[in-house]
């Protein structure tokens, strides 16, 4: 166990390391993940065949549980509205 409190808020990137769509998703979520006080788990689609078949033609697609907040470009608007009512 990391010490977290088990409410604490984490989203997961879903993506592949050659995508350079999903290294800009990356980057541009690091100052609302700063902003929200959350942790983001990367997930490299391409080393999941389970989540490759589902996911793999969407990526990057951020989630967060199971309810998708985007995918190919960052919908800041919506992440923070969707992180806003989590509070």
């Amino acid at each position: 166990m990391s010490g977290q409190s088990p409410d604490k808020v984490r989203l997961r990137l879903l993506g592949r390391t050659y995508c350079h769509l999903c290294h800009d998703m990356e980057e541009a979520l690091s100052p609302i993940l700063d902003e929200f006080g959350i942790d983001m788990e990367v997930v490299d689609v391409d080393q999941h065949p389970t989540l490759e078949e589902s996911w793999g033609e969407l990526v990057p697609v951020l989630l967060h549980g199971e309810t998708e907040l985007c995918h190919y470009f960052l919908d800041a608007p919506r992440v923070r509205a969707y992180l806003d009512g989590l509070k």
